[in-house]
């Protein structure tokens, strides 16, 4: 596989809240079955961003997209994932990574939420 996908959650200790995310990751894999799908967590739950991308790169995958399953752009998104982007590029550096908005931040999302909402 060429192309991969860390999809990024914050992590809690209750191992239910991780579901959603690797609901997320399942119906991506099966869409998507060319493209490698990692879940990874910043705090309480492993894997980590690190690790994750780390496999991904033991795997070949040369192009890798951190997706952060967050609604608001906070310090994670603003500080802590940049910084975890710098130390996967620098481990990793035959792997193009990049990093995209919180996945909040999409209008089609907010739709979607706002629909949810209204029912």
């Amino acid at each position: 596989m060429a192309k991969g996908v860390i999809l990024v959650g914050h992590g809690s200790r209750d191992p239910l809240w991780r579901a959603p995310i690797e609901a997320v990751a399942a119906r991506l894999a099966a869409s998507q079955p060319k493209v490698a799908t990692r879940c990874a967590y910043l705090e309480l739950q492993q894997p980590d961003v690190p690790a994750a991308a780390a496999d991904l790169a033991q795997l070949g995958v040369r192009e890798v997209t951190l997706v952060p399953m967050f609604l608001g752009t906070g310090k994670h998104a603003r500080a802590d994932l940049p910084r975890l982007l710098d130390q996967v590029r620098a481990e990793h550096p035959e792997v193009a990574f990049t990093l995209q908005p919180s996945v909040g931040e999409d209008p089609r999302l907010l739709d979607l939420l706002a629909r949810i909402a209204a029912e």
